[in-house]
C-alpha cells in the first residue's frame, strides 16, 4: 500500500462526501476511480462538445443583426476565448503532469475549466441570440443539447456537470431577467445539485463495500498464507478430469519440487500405490474423485517423497452456475509429525526411554503370552528376575547421570547375554526381567543366570572412573512354580529375596519354603525397626591381642541382638535387612557412639575398633559423625580405628580419596577389614592411608591342616604389610596349631576365640580392672574342618530304598544324620544333599536315631552353604 504524500495530509479532516465528490483526496486506496475514466472520457468525447457548441452557436447567430448592433467583434473575442477553454479541457488530461497529479488536485484544476466553459458558452450564446426574431431557433434548444451532450460525457458522476451547470445557467440567469426563465434555472441546479451529492453518496457506499470486500479478501488471502506457511495444512485445485490446476508451494517445497511441476499431473499420483492394495487410501480418494462427491480427512501415503510421509486430504467439487462440474477444490493437512509423535507415545508407552528396553507394561504381556497355551493348558517358559547390587551406592556417590549410564550398559550386556532365547525388559530403578519362552533344563537356565551375573559383574568405566556392580537373579519356571503371570512374578520375586539374602552375586531357583522364609524376613524386618526404636541392641567387645607380648591392645566392637523370643540372631541374619531397609546408617552411627563412649571408660592405651559399612563411608558427614561421637565420648582420636570392608573401592574416585583424607585429618586410624575376600585390584594400597590389614578368617581357619595353602596366603599378606607399613591383624584364630602359624608367619595381632570371644562392655571393663591386659591363650590344641550347625531334611538312598532324614552339624569330611534308627557301623549309603549334589558316604556310629557319617570324598562347603542355609557352630 502507497503512503500518501505531504499534500495529502488535509484529507484525514475531509469529509467522506467531499471525498466521494473528488474534492478531497482520501489516499491511494479510497481514491475514487470514476474520476480516472471520466478524464479518459473527456479526452475521447470534449471534441463532440466542441462541435455542438459550434454547431448551436451557428444556429442561433443572426449575422445582420450581430453586424448591425455592432456586437460581432466583443462576441468574437469571447468565443475565441471559449474555443480555448474548450481545448484546455479537452487536452490537460492527456497530460503527464495532469495525469501523475493527485485526483483532487485534477478535480480542482478541471472543475474551473468546466465553469468557465459552461459560463463563456451561455454568454456567447445569449449574446448571439438575443434580440432574434421570430422563426428562428431559440437560444434554449442548443443550450440543452449541449448540456445533455456534457452529462452523458461526465455519467452519472454529476460533480462536473454539476460545474458546467452551474455557470451555463448562473450567466443566463443574470442575462434573462423574466421570472419564469429564472425560476426554470434555478430548478434545474438544484436538481443537478441534489443528483450530484445523491450520487456521491451512492458512490461512497459503493466505495467502502468494495474496499471491505477487498480488505477481507486480502485478510483471507493472508490467513492462508500464513495457514500454509505454518505447515498446518495447504491446498490444491483439480480441472473436471482429475488433473491438478493449483499446488501450494508449501507443499511442493515438502516435496523437493515446484509446483508447477505437478501441474497437469492427476492427484492420485501423490499417493502411494500400497494404499490401493489395503482398500483405502488412495482407493477411497479415486472412489470420491470419479464419483465427483466430496470428501474429508482421507489417510493417505505420500509417494513422491524420499521419506515415509502420510497426508489427510478433504476436497469439494466445484459446481458452476450452470450445474456443471468443473473439478475439485480442497486442502489437505500433514499427519507425518502426529503420526510420529502418537508412534513415539506409544513406544513410550511399550519400552523404557531409558535403556530401549521393553517396560514393566510390556514385560508383563510377554509373560502373560508366554504363559497362556492352547486349550488352557500352560506353556512352559522361565522367569528370571534381576536386582543389581551396590547400584544405589553408584547412585548415591556419583550422581544419577551416572546411574543412567550404568543401567544403559547394563541392559546392553543383558541383551547380549540373552539374545534370541527371551527378551530383557527394566521394571523400573536397577530392576530387570528376562522372560524366555519354551522349556529349558534347569541345568541351562543355571548356566545362562551364571553368565548373566558375571556379564554384569565385569568391571564399568563411567566418567574416567571404574565401577563394579553385582547382580543377584531369582527364577521360576511355568508350570512348575506357577501356572499365572501374577504367581511366577511372586514367585521369582521370592527366589530373588534369597538369593540377596544368600550373600549376593547367586542365583536361586524358587522353592516352597521360601514363602515361610520371606515371611520370616519380614518379621524380622518389622522386629529390627521395634529393637532399634527401644534401644535393645547390644555391642559386645571381642579382645585384639598382640601375637608378640600377647597383651590387649584393643577391642572390636560388635553388634548383637538378644531377640525377645529367638535370642541371639547372627549380624549375617539382621545386618543384610537393615542394608535393604535403610536402618544401617542410624544403627551404624549408634555402634560408633557407644563403642566411643564405652572406650573412653578404659585405660588410655586400650584401642576401639568399629566397622564402617560402604554405605556410612558413602555419606559426606561421615567426618562429622565421627568427629561428634569422639568429643562426646571424650575419647582421644588415636583411639578409634575404623574397619573399613575393600567394597568401598568398587567407585574409585575422587570422592573416595577425599573422605580417606578427611578421615586422616580427624586423626583416627583406618583398617582395611576383610582384606582378600572382596575387590581384587590392589591399586588401592598405594594411596588408601591403612594402618592395618586384617586378615580374613577364611584364611586362618585351617591354615594348619596339612596341605592347606591358607599359610601360604598368609605370609603374602604379611610380606604386603610390612613393606607398606601396616600393622596386621590375624581374625577367626581358634586352635594353638593356628596361633603358632600366625606368630611363626609374623603377624602383629591375633583376633579370635582362641583369647575369648566377644562380651558385654561391663564384663570387658570389669576384666581390665582385675586382671589388666594379660590375655591367655584356650582351645583345642590342633585344626579340625570346619562345622556348620544346620537342620534340614535330606533324602538317604540305600539298597534301592529311600529314607528321609535330618543333618544337624557337616563338615567338608561328615555329619550327624538324624531320623535313622540302629544303622549298621560301616553301611554304605548316598546321601541327596541338594538336587544336583548327591555324595556316598559311610556310617562310622549309630545311637538310636542318630548317626554319624563320613563322606567318601570331600565335599565343598562353600558350594552348599547357600542352598543349604548352613551356619558356623558357635
Amino acid at each position: 500500500m502507497l503512503r500518501p504524500s505531504a499534500s495529502q495530509d488535509h484529507s484525514h479532516r475531509a469529509t467522506p462526501l467531499a471525498v466521494s465528490l473528488g474534492l478531497a483526496d482520501g489516499g491511494v486506496d479510497t481514491a475514487p476511480d470514476w474520476l480516472v475514466n471520466a478524464m479518459r472520457s473527456i479526452c475521447v468525447l470534449w471534441p463532440l462538445v466542441i462541435l455542438c457548441k459550434l454547431a448551436g452557436t451557428m444556429l442561433a447567430i443572426d449575422f445582420p443583426l450581430l453586424w448591425a448592433d455592432g456586437r460581432a467583434g466583443p462576441l468574437a473575442a469571447m468565443a475565441a476565448a471559449a474555443l480555448l477553454v474548450d481545448v484546455a479541457i479537452w487536452l490537460a488530461p492527456s497530460q503527464r503532469r495532469f495525469r501523475n497529479s493527485l485526483p483532487h488536485v485534477q478535480m480542482w484544476v478541471m472543475m474551473p475549466l468546466v465553469f468557465l466553459s459552461g459560463m463563456m458558452f451561455g454568454a456567447t450564446l445569449g449574446g448571439f441570440a438575443d434580440g432574434r426574431g421570430a422563426g428562428m431557433v431559440p437560444a434554449g434548444l442548443p443550450l440543452a443539447a449541449v448540456t445533455l451532450l456534457v452529462a452523458s460525457i461526465f455519467g452519472s458522476r454529476r460533480i462536473l456537470g454539476l460545474a458546467f451547470a452551474v455557470g451555463l445557467g448562473g450567466v443566463l440567469a443574470m442575462m434573462r431577467e423574466e421570472p419564469a426563465y429564472l425560476a426554470l434555472t434555478v430548478f434545474y441546479l438544484m436538481a443537478m445539485g441534489i443528483a450530484a451529492v445523491r450520487q456521491a453518496v451512492v458512490d461512497q457506499r459503493r466505495l467502502i463495500r468494495r474496499q471491505v470486500a477487498e480488505q477481507g479478501g486480502r485478510r483471507a488471502q493472508r490467513l492462508l498464507v500464513e495457514h500454509e506457511r505454518s505447515g498446518r495444512g495447504w491446498f490444491w485445485e483439480t480441472d473436471r478430469h482429475g488433473r491438478i490446476i493449483y499446488l501450494s508451494e508449501t507443499l511442493a517445497a515438502t516435496l523437493g519440487a515446484d509446483s508447477a511441476d505437478f501441474i497437469g499431473k492427476p492427484l492420485t499420483e501423490l499417493v502411494s500405490p500400497s494404499d490401493r492394495q489395503q482398500g483405502d487410501g488412495e482407493r477411497t480418494l479415486g472412489f470420491h474423485l470419479s464419483a465427483r462427491t466430496a470428501f474429508s480427512e482421507i489417510p493417505v501415503h505420500v509417494a513422491t517423497s524420499d521419506e515415509e510421509r502420510s497426508w489427510a486430504i478433504s476436497g469439494q467439487p466445484i459446481i458452476n452456475d450452470y450445474g456443471q462440474f468443473k473439478g475439485f477444490r480442497g486442502s489437505g493437512t500433514d499427519l507425518t509429525e502426529m503420526r510420529r509423535s502418537q508412534a513415539e507415545v506409544t513406544r513410550l508407552a511399550q519400552y523404557d526411554s531409558l535403556t530401549g528396553l521393553a517396560n514393566r507394561v510390556q514385560m508383563l504381556r510377554t509373560l502373560e503370552q508366554a504363559v497362556i497355551g492352547p486349550r488352557g493348558v500352560p506353556n512352559d517358559c522361565a522367569l528370571f528376575l534381576l536386582d543389581l547390587d551396590r547400584f544405589k551406592s553408584v547412585n548415591d556417590t556419583m550422581g544419577h547421570p551416572a546411574g543412567d549410564s550404568l543401567l544403559r550398559m547394563v541392559s546392553q550386556r543383558l541383551s547380549r547375554v540373552i539374545g534370541e532365547r527371551g527378551r530383557v525388559g527394566r521394571l523400573g530403578g536397577d530392576e530387570f526381567k528376562i522372560v524366555m519362552p519354551g522349556r529349558h533344563d534347569r541345568a541351562l537356565l543355571a548356566d545362562i543366570a551364571l553368565a548373566v551375573i558375571d556379564s554384569v559383574s565385569q568391571p564399568y568405566v563411567i566418567e574416567g572412573s571404574q565401577v563394579v556392580i553385582g547382580a543377584s537373579i531369582g527364577i521360576a519356571l511355568c508350570p512348575e512354580h506357577g501356572v499365572t503371570a501374577d504367581a511366577l512374578i511372586r514367585n521369582a520375586d521370592l527366589a530373588l529375596y534369597a538369593a540377596k539374602g544368600d550373600g549376593r552375586g547367586t542365583f536361586r531357583f524358587y522353592t516352597s519354603e521360601m514363602h515361610a522364609d520371606a515371611e520370616d524376613r519380614r518379621q524380622l524386618e518389622e522386629d529390627l525397626r521395634v529393637a532399634l526404636n527401644e534401644d535393645a541392641l547390644q555391642v559386645f567387645y571381642q579382645p585384639v591381642v598382640s601375637a608378640a607380648t600377647e597383651q590387649v591392645t584393643g577391642y572390636e566392637a560388635l553388634l548383637r541382638w538378644d531377640h525377645p523370643t529367638r535370642g541371639f540372631i547372627s549380624p549375617a541374619v539382621f545386618v543384610p535387612i537393615a542394608e535393604d531397609t535403610g536402618l544401617i546408617a542410624r544403627i551404624g552411627d549408634w555402634v560408633l557412639r557407644t563403642a566411643c563412649r564405652d572406650a573412653a571408660t578404659w585405660p588410655e592405651d586400650i584401642r576401639v575398633a568399629v566397622n564402617v559399612s560402604p554405605i556410612q563411608f558413602a555419606n559426606p558427614s561421615l567426618p562429622n559423625t565421627v568427629m561428634s561421637a569422639l568429643i562426646g565420648a571424650g575419647l582421644d582420636a588415636g583411639r578409634l580405628e575404623l574397619e573399613i570392608t575393600e567394597s568401598v573401592f568398587l567407585n574409585d574416585d575422587a570422592d573416595t580419596d577425599s573422605m580417606f583424607s578427611r578421615l586422616k585429618n580427624l586423626g583416627v586410624r583406618l583398617a582395611l577389614d576383610d582384606f582378600g575376600t572382596g575387590y581384587s585390584s590392589l591399586g588401592y594400597l598405594k594411596t588408601a592411608p591403612f594402618d592395618k590389614i586384617k586378615i580374613d578368617q577364611s584364611f586362618v581357619r585351617g591354615a594348619a591342616i596339612q596341605g592347606s595353602r591358607n599359610g601360604a596366603i598368609i605370609k603374602m599378606i604379611v610380606g604386603l604389610a610390612e613393606a607398606l607399613s601396616m600393622d596386621t591383624t590375624a581374625e577367626g584364630a581358634e586352635t594353638h596349631d593356628e596361633l603358632e602359624l600366625i606368630r611363626m608367619l609374623g603377624c602383629s595381632h591375633v583376633q579370635g576365640y582362641i583369647y575369648g570371644k566377644p562380651q558385654p562392655a561391663d564384663v570387658v571393663t570389669r576384666s581390665l580392672i582385675e586382671s589388666g591386659t594379660a590375655a591367655a591363650a584356650s582351645g583345642f590344641r590342633a585344626s579340625r574342618p570346619t562345622r556348620k550347625s544346620m537342620l534340614r531334611s535330606v533324602t538317604v538312598r540305600h539298597d534301592g530304598h529311600r529314607y528321609n532324614g535330618r543333618i544337624r552339624n557337616i563338615s567338608s569330611t561328615g555329619a550327624l544324620i538324624e531320623g535313622l534308627w540302629n544303622v549298621p557301623e560301616g553301611t554304605l549309603f548316598h546321601i541327596e544333599l541338594t538336587d544336583h549334589y548327591v555324595v556316598e558316604a559311610r556310617a562310622r556310629w549309630s545311637v538310636e536315631d542318630r548317626m554319624g557319617v563320613e563322606f567318601m570324598t570331600g565335599i565343598n562347603l562353600e558350594k552348599l552353604q547357600a542352598p543349604l542355609g548352613i551356619r558356623n557352630v558357635a
